[in-house]
């Protein structure tokens, strides 16, 4: 069962434009991902584009892997990207904690798929997925926390705490060290999960990945390749001072030609914006600075650059000497972090979100700049899974899945007043108007006696009306507790289909689904996610 976008509340028009609508979108990016007769043009431009380091990036990667036993797929796919003839489908996401929402796990199946579906139908190329580890960001709090469904049916969300104070400067949080703090997280996350059969072998190997004294990197990368190494999917890490070496030239291209790409970026922004809306803020300089524990934006101040927030200011020789020297402190902002990406791998799609379909609409400007080829944005598959005892519910109620996707207070009033012999609203919607109604006449005949009879009738009718709005609120609570079994039933389904008014999959860990149903649940999804539909799928568990 699919779902159309443009019903699920929330949606921008440039993300349901972007996939039903494209020619008013044409002029923003460079491929449509439907038009298939242009593959084979996006496979030659990415393949032909000159790539000296190829070779250099498929050894770091297997550096990468080196205490790691890799599945034979993945050592394939790795071997396969020194050929000129291999394509990456890439996606990547934040470091989220245990994998963050279910949606990072829907891109990797979909790129994952991709590459498979394109293999078979392309002989003369290969495809391998690669996962791009976001390290550089640091958005601490964005990711430091998962959500899930208690006995109780409540959304709570497990937080992991650094006990650093608030707004400090952290840096990037691929480099954060999980502190003993961590401990206190899988208490709380014990105490909010029902012990299954699966319990203790899954939270065995989440606490190792997830130890003291880990990064957040190496605790993700490696629950990554425990659930996806078996379908060959390449985990890189862009943090490698051997890739920042290698990403020299993009990041000193930028420093020295930023106001040519701010131009470029602020007209196609202002332009998006008359239109749909601008994804992300132009800044003047597209790059960040670790520097003392912290990262910084560079920012240009008279004929220098300094860092946001720091007193600390360079020359441009000098900037350019600590990129040449010292690579892996300076990292890409979201906006040249597209082109650090393709100019490092062969990228031929990448797999995003609305989101990110949003910010490369803002992005393809810099790829001729950068004289690399862009990547057609392909969109990542979308879903939300039913269990059984959900499913039963809604049919129960008589409900869509259209009808969940609304106001949870909305769709309770509506249930209820269905359930009763009238609606409440109705009714006193017809009570106050005969009232309006009866204090109207009245007020004729009083003013034909006495004018201040009139305003004083006036008065009575809205202590009247009054009255009448707390009767309602009266009724209104009264017919919820007749009917709070079916209100309890109701909040269970919104809770779990659209928690917070929000997609389950933007929200709810996977750890709720696999402590429940074990780690097949992986390969449930794998199997039934589809990736040629481009609808909101529902898959049944």
């Amino acid at each position: 069962m699919f779902i159309n976008f443009s019903d699920i509340p929330g949606h921008q028009n440039l993300f349901l434009d972007y996939l039903n609508e494209f020619n008013n979108l044409k002029s923003f990016f460079q491929y449509n991902f439907r038009d298939r007769q242009q593959y084979p043009m996006v496979f030659k431009s990415v393949s032909d584009s000159p790539r000296a380091h190829r070779e250099e990036v498929a050894d770091i990667i297997n550096c990468q892997y080196n205490n790691k036993k890799i599945s034979p797929k993945t050592a394939k796919n790795i071997s396969l990207l020194k050929n000129k003839k291999t394509l990456a489908i890439v996606t990547g996401q934040q470091l989220g904690m245990l994998g963050g929402p279910m949606y990072t796990f829907y891109k990797i199946i979909t790129a994952v798929k991709l590459s498979k579906h394109l293999s078979e139908r392309y002989d003369d190329y290969e495809f391998v997925p690669v996962f791009w580890l976001e390290g550089d960001d640091h958005d601490f709090d964005e990711i430091s926390g998962i959500k899930l469904i208690n006995d109780n049916n409540e959304l709570v969300k497990i937080q992991y705490s650094d006990n650093a104070p608030e707004d400090t400067n952290r840096g990037s949080v691929g480099y954060q060290t999980l502190q003993d703090t961590i401990n206190s997280f899988f208490e709380d996350l014990d105490k909010n999960i029902r012990k299954t059969d699966f319990t203790k072998k899954i939270m065995d190997n989440l606490k190792s990945f997830y130890a003291e004294g880990r990064t957040f990197k190496q605790a993700f990368s490696d629950l990554l390749f425990w659930l996806f190494d078996q379908h060959g999917l390449i985990i890189f890490d862009p943090q490698d001072t051997k890739i920042k070496n290698l990403l020299t030239p993009v990041f000193k291209k930028e420093i020295a030609g930023f106001r040519e790409h701010t131009e470029k970026l602020v007209e196609v922004s202002a332009t998006l914006e008359g239109l749909y809306h601008a994804q992300v803020k132009v800044r003047p300089v597209n790059m960040f600075m670790n520097y003392e524990e912290g990262r910084y934006l560079i920012e240009p101040v008279e004929n220098e650059f300094r860092l946001r927030g720091k007193r600390k200011k360079f020359t441009l020789e000098e900037l350019n000497s600590l990129i040449g020297s010292e690579p892996e402190k300076f990292s890409p902002n979201v906006l040249l972090r597209p082109i650090c990406q393709d100019y490092i791998l062969p990228t031929a799609f990448y797999i995003g979100g609305p989101s990110e379909i949003a910010y490369f609409a803002q992005v393809m400007p810099l790829y001729p700049i950068f004289n690399v080829p862009a990547p057609v944005i392909f969109p990542r598959s979308s879903a939300t899974l039913v269990e059984k005892n959900i499913s039963a519910a809604i049919e129960k109620f008589d409900l869509k899945l259209h009808d969940i996707f609304a106001d949870p207070e909305l769709l309770k009033n509506n249930i209820v007043s269905k359930m009763s012999e009238g609606s409440l609203e109705n009714i006193f919607t017809k009570s106050t108007y005969e009232m309006e109604l009866i204090f109207d006449k009245l007020q004729e005949i009083l003013f034909d006696i006495d004018k201040t009879m009139s305003e004083l009738g006036n008065k009575y009718k809205q202590n009247s009306l009054n009255s009448l709005n707390q009767l309602k609120s009266k009724a209104v609570e009264a017919q919820k507790k007749k009917y709070e079994t079916t209100l309890r039933q109701i909040d269970k389904i919104t809770v779990n289909l659209y928690p917070d008014k929000n997609l389950q999959e933007r929200e709810i860990n996977f750890l709720f689904y696999a402590n429940k149903y074990g780690l097949d649940i992986i390969n449930r999804i794998y199997e039934e996610l589809e990736i040629n539909v481009f609808e909101h799928q529902v898959i049944h568990l």
